[in-house]
């Protein structure tokens, strides 16, 4: 979930209540402070108040996963205690990535985190933004911790996919979230657990049907829907860097009323002339789209 902002860059929560109420209706559950949220730019206070917002909006009505990406340990474990006390059911991160880390660090530090925390933990392998890919060997060891309860890959890479899904897609006890969105269809149809989509913040619906059909055995109609929204997806990402991605993301997210532009430094928005232009192209496309 993107983290909708105000002028003054403070958490906006009338657009935290409109984005929650169009993923209740379509059956979608909010994942706040990952990448697509801004979240290694957020200030202390600011996550806390967004935390809060989310789970006040939610109301208990499906889960809601919180991030405590940290470089520092004990940072991560206290937000993982104030949001599990907030209200939050599932807690997500990264490893630090500051610091080259061998694997042995890397499965310490899972453990230690893992151990001090009071909810269920997923980790989230993303190379894109920590600049280093977590072994599947590493993933597994952790798998079996009583308190690891899955992995959001958004690795791309397709062998790795494919083998993570051979892995675990027989396990109740460890779940596997797929967060390389162009291969949603496929990796759910071999056996991945769900789906974690920044494009699902403007078009929640079309991933929940995505996700129906497979669950319902209809595999062209996942593999249709999956090209629709690869098209949506095309509409801010296609050649942008993830920074621009994201600025273009928000302006059609106000192009659906549900959020401002506003962004947090070193991520800023188009200038006025560039937004206008865009947002007329944007909507555009989703006229054609019917979206």
């Amino acid at each position: 979930m993107i983290c909708p902002l105000m002028e003054d860059r403070t958490i906006d929560r009338d657009g935290i209540e409109r984005i929650i109420n169009s993923f209740l209706e379509t059956g979608v559950s909010p994942f706040v402070l990952g990448t697509t949220g801004e979240a290694s730019s957020i200030p202390p206070r600011q996550k806390e108040i967004l935390v809060k917002e989310t789970v006040r909006c939610v109301s208990n009505r499906t889960i809601t996963y919180v991030g405590i990406s940290s470089d520092c340990l004990d940072d991560s474990i206290e937000m993982g205690k104030k949001f599990a006390d907030m209200g939050a059911n599932v807690l997500v991160t990264t490893l630090p990535s500051y610091y080259p880390l061998r694997e042995t660090n890397m499965l310490k530090y899972c453990e230690e985190l893992a151990d001090a925390c009071p909810l269920p933990l997923i980790l989230y392998n993303i190379p894109g933004t920590t600049g280093f890919s977590v072994p599947l060997e590493i993933i597994e060891k952790l798998s079996h911790h009583p308190n690891i309860a899955g992995l959001k890959d958004s690795e791309r890479d397709q062998a790795r996919l494919e083998k993570s899904v051979e892995l675990w897609r027989d396990r109740t006890d460890f779940s596997h979230l797929t967060g390389w969105a162009a291969m949603s269809a496929f990796a759910l149809l071999r056996g991945s657990d769900g789906i974690v989509p920044s494009t699902g913040n403007f078009a929640p619906a079309i991933y929940h049907d995505l996700y129906q059909a497979v669950l319902d055995g209809k595999a062209g109609k996942a593999e249709k829907l999956q090209a629709e929204t690869n098209l949506l997806s095309s509409l801010y990402q296609k050649d942008r860097n993830l920074s621009e991605s994201l600025t273009a993301l928000k302006i059609i997210m106000s192009l659906k009323g549900l959020c401002g532009t506003q962004m947090l430094p070193p991520i800023y928005r188009m200038d006025k002339g560039a937004e206008a232009e865009y947002k007329k192209h944007v909507q555009a496309e989703l006229d054609k789209m019917n979206r």
